[in-house]
């Protein structure tokens, strides 16, 4: 089990997607075949990360957990954390200090997919970074809607800034980040944005300031897809939905990353495929016992 453990932020109101999400939380929409909140979890398992914590609104932890259970049917094991308002990303890490207990993570978006060749490696490397931290860049056409990452004459990042109106580069910040046991202790130092947030980009500064921070870059066979607006994540499905009917294989499926990775069993898997039904991702998981 890796010594990094792995936060999922699942929390918000997701306002920009009512009056949808005015019932069900944005992180279990459907995104095709699939609850939006089992992509990034795969993320953080592709990662060789078995200890996650799940971080949710009050009102919506208990259908988490009725999806997800305590992880163990996945050789998973979850802890759920109540936020009672949305604060900013950094405000995950204060809610996340006791379990974190000082060792290195990994926190990715509930609504955000990742997806790529390479992608494990990638993962690989900056899990094998235990001091400092490290975001990955993706390159895209409207960088001033983003966190955009200024580089200098070496590549390294110098800055990260929050939607620009001269962006410095074309690269913006996803919404995954791998940083060392002293991200709690950061988050602590950053005060409170013109929005009343705790913005992530004030502890990535402190990480920055000491030349420490890396940034990985996202080449181009790989896809960064944030599902936060109607447009996006029907986007984000027929992407899920291309990919699954024209290679035949899996996007996103938990059981699959945990069958490969030998966190379960064949039997295990067959119960997990057996539950499912005879629905698509059912037959998909038998698929993969044959």
């Amino acid at each position: 089990m890796s010594s990094r453990k792995g936060i999922l932020l699942a929390g918000g109101t997701g306002s920009r997607l009512y009056p949808v999400t005015q019932a069900v939380s944005k992180q279990l929409l459907p995104v095709y075949d699939k609850p939006m909140i089992y992509y990034p979890l795969t993320v953080l398992m592709l990662a060789g990360i078995r200890e996650i914590a799940i971080i949710t609104t009050p009102e919506d932890q208990v259908q988490f957990k009725r999806l997800l259970g305590d992880g163990s049917q996945l050789g998973l094991d979850f802890v759920y954390i109540v936020q009672e308002k949305p604060e900013g990303l950094a405000q995950a890490y204060l809610l996340a200090e006791d379990f974190l207990k000082g060792v290195p993570s990994a926190m990715v978006l509930g609504d955000n997919i990742f997806f790529g060749h390479g992608l494990p490696e990638l993962l690989a490397r900056a899990g094998s970074k235990i001091d400092g931290g490290t975001v990955f860049g993706y390159r895209v056409a409207d960088p001033e809607r983003y966190g955009v990452i200024g580089f200098d004459e070496n590549g390294r990042a110098l800055s990260i800034i929050e939607k620009p109106e001269k962006p410095p580069s074309n690269y913006a910040v996803t919404g995954l980040y791998f940083l060392d046991g002293t991200a709690a202790e950061r988050a602590r130092t950053v005060r409170p944005s013109g929005r009343g947030e705790l913005e992530i980009t004030g502890v990535l500064d402190t990480y920055l300031a000491e030349k420490s921070l890396d940034v990985e870059l996202m080449g181009r066979g790989s896809a960064w897809l944030d599902t936060g607006t109607h447009s996006s994540l029907l986007d984000a499905g027929n992407f899920v939905r291309t990919l699954e009917e024209r290679q035949g294989m899996m996007v996103g499926s938990p059981e699959e990353v945990a069958y490969l990775a030998g966190w379960i069993s064949e039997t295990e898997l067959a119960q997990r495929a057996e539950m499912f039904g005879k629905g698509a991702y059912g037959n998909a998981l038998r698929e993969l016992l044959r």
